[in-house]
């Protein structure tokens, strides 16, 4: 079959699932683009479904003739228990009737407290948060289904994500629009520690080239993300680029509260997770470098764009 002619299905269209979609239509793909409402700001060409990602039987009839598919949705935090497991059998059941390629948007939660040390692909899961435990449960009962021949699947695992219509991130509107707005940008934990971020569109790309490949099947991958700067340097190259110092309100311990621009629930589901912020994190990508080619955005272009896509969005573009 032509390249062209593949069809390409990606489940959930945030940041990651339309950084994916960019990525997929530029190559030539068929792509068909699946949410909740059937609705979303996808490229001409580009074939808008409405769908509960939960139901089977609607997963299957999906899937069928994809060449791959991509699970790139989003549950909130407080409905993880209630629904990842539904959710990810059914990207399981899918993939394995379908015959397709299954790439999964990953995060690093599985690792837990690292204190510090390089986190690589075969960091182990050492997890004693809830939704870090369940994070790799269901890793694991993603490769195990590889390992038994029964789906082909790949995980994607990422940073905090940052760029172009990233908004919910440490790295997104909680820092960018007050910066735009001359106010103090929100922060969590010990900003003068090193903290990796993902590009959204390395997130794309490397989601678009594992999903082309039957090598990457079988594995996790670490999308490219650049060598970590501190959160308080990452500021400062925002400072420089906006031509004025940056100002930050820090929240330095976990809280049920609301904060900037994440409400109390969120808070309150967090607070197992805010260990990211009081150690260093360091997500070292090398793997997916030497095996397709691919290489993280430079923090200063990657910045630079961000600050473009949130003055187009305040106006002031």
């Amino acid at each position: 079959m032509n390249e062209s002619q593949q069809l390409h299905v990606v489940f959930g269209t945030g940041p990651a699932g339309l950084a994916l979609i960019d990525e997929l239509v530029a190559k030539g793909h068929r792509v068909r683009a699946v949410n909740r409402s059937g609705a979303a700001p996808v490229p001409p060409g580009v074939e808008p479904v409405a769908a509960d990602v939960t139901d089977q039987d609607t997963m299957r009839s999906l899937s069928q003739g994809a060449t791959t598919i991509y699970n790139c949705t989003h549950a909130p935090y407080h409905l993880w228990d209630e629904l990842l497991p539904r959710l990810h059998a059914a990207f399981l059941d899918a993939a394995t009737v379908s015959g397709a390629r299954l790439v999964v948007t990953d995060t690093l939660y599985m690792y837990g407290e690292t204190h510090g040390a390089v986190m690589t692909e075969q960091t182990p899961h050492r997890a004693t948060s809830h939704k870090g435990r369940m994070r790799a449960e269901i890793a694991a009962r993603y490769l195990d289904a590889h390992a038994a021949g029964t789906a082909r699947v790949a995980l994607a695992r990422a940073a905090d994500f940052y760029g172009p219509r990233v908004v919910m991130s440490a790295l997104g509107g909680a820092v960018f629009a007050p910066a735009l707005h001359g106010q103090p940008v929100i922060a969590m934990g010990n900003i003068h520690l090193p903290h990796s971020y993902s590009h959204i569109g390395d997130v794309g790309r490397a989601l678009a080239t594992l999903g082309e490949h039957d090598n990457a099947m079988g594995r996790a991958w670490h999308v490219p993300t650049a060598a970590p700067l501190t959160t308080a340097e990452i500021h400062g190259l925002i400072g420089r680029e906006l031509g004025h110092e940056l100002t930050a309100e820090i929240l330095t311990a976990p809280t049920d509260q609301a904060w900037g621009p994440f409400d109390a629930t969120f808070m309150r589901e967090y607070a197992e997770l805010f260990y990211q912020y009081l150690e260093p994190q360091i997500v070292d990508s090398t793997a997916i470098t030497e095996a397709f080619g691919l290489h993280p955005t430079p923090i200063e272009d990657g910045l630079r764009e961000t600050i473009t896509w949130y003055r187009e969005q305040l106006g002031q573009g």
